[in-house]
């Protein structure tokens, strides 16, 4: 299964040294390959370094629900940060996920509302919408600070990476694998790392109930 497959990836060694300046650089590129053989898009790739641990930042993450979709659809932050899902559709929603690391339901709510989350554990969270089955997103979340999103042609700079012998990871939705690489950190010194990641289809999902979603649905207003 995905969750436990890259659950590991995520959570790392979770002990290790605090982080002291001057830290290191972790910096390289994500190589993308879909299913059809082709290279793909590397923006919603990220890139983690895991095997120490820092304290999280008072940020609250958004992952908004426009046009039935969860956007972004993939975010990283740190263990016991916040996820607020504000609703910007016309109809209600149903935000709620099974994933081992955090199971939650948030219930249904309409345009203008936001309900939020705290996330405690380290893992990979997958979040779906109760009433429209083609919403899905993930959240990493990770020990440390030290993760970016790469740009569109696969680039990624990780700064403040403290010195030690660490794994950096790349991650994307879909992803068949994980992909990771050992790296050494020095301080005031740069780490280049080439990864290449394999996207797959789209993992089909029950909804909260643990059953096959309906064709048809009333929950929501005006049939959407």
């Amino acid at each position: 299964m995905k969750i436990a497959v890259f659950a590991a990836a995520v959570v790392g060694v979770l002990a290790g040294p605090g982080v002291a300046e001057p830290g290191g650089r972790v910096t390289g590129t994500v190589t993308v390959t879909e299913p059809d053989g082709k290279t793909g898009d590397a923006v919603d790739v990220i890139v983690y370094v895991v095997g120490f641990t820092e304290p999280p930042t008072a940020e609250v993450t958004t992952v908004s629900q426009k046009g039935r979709k969860f956007v972004p659809d993939l975010v990283a932050i740190t263990v016991n940060e916040r996820v607020a899902f504000p609703n910007f559709d016309p109809f209600l929603h149903n935000v709620f996920s099974q994933s081992g690391a955090r199971k939650f339901d948030l219930g249904s709510y309409p345009r203008g509302e936001s309900k939020d989350k705290q996330f405690p554990q380290a893992g990979v969270v997958d979040v779906y919408c109760n009433i429209h089955p083609e919403m899905a997103a993930t959240i990493l979340v990770l020990p440390n600070r030290r993760h970016v999103r790469t740009d569109a042609r696969g680039h990624f700079d990780i700064q403040g990476v403290p010195p030690g012998d660490w794994t950096v990871f790349a991650y994307a939705r879909r992803a068949t694998k994980p992909t990771s690489a050992k790296v050494t950190v020095k301080p005031n010194a740069e780490t280049v790392v080439a990864l290449e990641l394999a996207r797959g289809a789209e993992v089909v999902h029950l909804n909260k109930y643990g059953e096959k979603y309906h064709e048809q649905t009333t929950v929501y207003p005006n049939g959407h």
